[in-house]
């Protein structure tokens, strides 16, 4: 039986190091073996806190949404309004999908589309309520309009973020991709955004911080 990997550092580290290991190397080259040889642990040790390569791809895409969690969650007490987060939000979310090359992501949907389609579904699920939450608070603000159907405003946002980094995507535009995210961003504001919250954005546009 798996111990327990809550609040365990051994756990942390070896799910950090499979991380890193299939980001560099794909998935399909990744065996437990170079778990153990990259982390100089035993295969016994290993098999402590995961019962195979499936386990082991699990719990560490499901610590890389722990980790988008709890710092959408630091972003909650950020100075700032909706406007402010929601730029930090779609960076954080930007960046962790940049982390995940197309490699990995092939080859994860090939060789394991259960975990594939799990990931997916609790990424979308995580993100897409952090923007209905953000756009309740702009709401809230007096920035954004009231007659938006949030639902369908935060999935089509969080579908924006995630066509910026489609396999291709860069190959097919010429632009530089801070300043496509810029764009999307700036569309998505001014779309959603009452008057206030226009004058707001354009106010503060010039020294946001749109590097991803």
């Amino acid at each position: 039986m798996n111990l327990n990997p809550e609040n365990d550092k051994r756990f942390t580290v070896i799910v950090r190091e499979a991380y890193t290991a299939f980001t560099e190397l794909g998935i399909r080259r990744v065996t437990m073996d170079v778990i153990c040889q990259r982390l100089g642990i035993s295969k016994k040790t290993l098999y402590r806190y995961v019962d195979n390569k499936a386990d082991l791809l699990r719990k560490v895409f499901g610590f890389v949404r722990r980790q988008v969690e709890e710092r959408m969650e630091e972003l909650r007490k950020m100075p700032g309004n909706a406007i402010d987060i929601l730029l930090e939000m779609s960076k954080i979310a930007s960046r962790q999908h940049e982390g995940i090359s197309p490699l990995v992501t092939e080859e994860l949907k090939s060789l394991y589309p259960e975990i594939f389609t799990g990931y997916l579904r609790s990424k979308r699920e995580l993100i897409v309520a952090y923007i209905e939450d953000n756009i309740r608070q702009g709401i809230k603000e007096g920035l954004f309009r009231h007659d938006l159907n949030i639902g369908i405003v935060a999935n089509l946002y969080f579908r924006k973020v995630e066509d910026l980094h489609e396999p291709g995507m860069k190959d097919r535009m010429s632009f530089k991709h801070d300043l496509v995210f810029r764009v999307m961003f700036e569309n998505h504001i001014r779309g959603i955004s009452n008057q206030r919250g226009i004058e707001y954005f354009e106010k503060k546009a010039k020294n946001l911080d749109f590097n991803l």
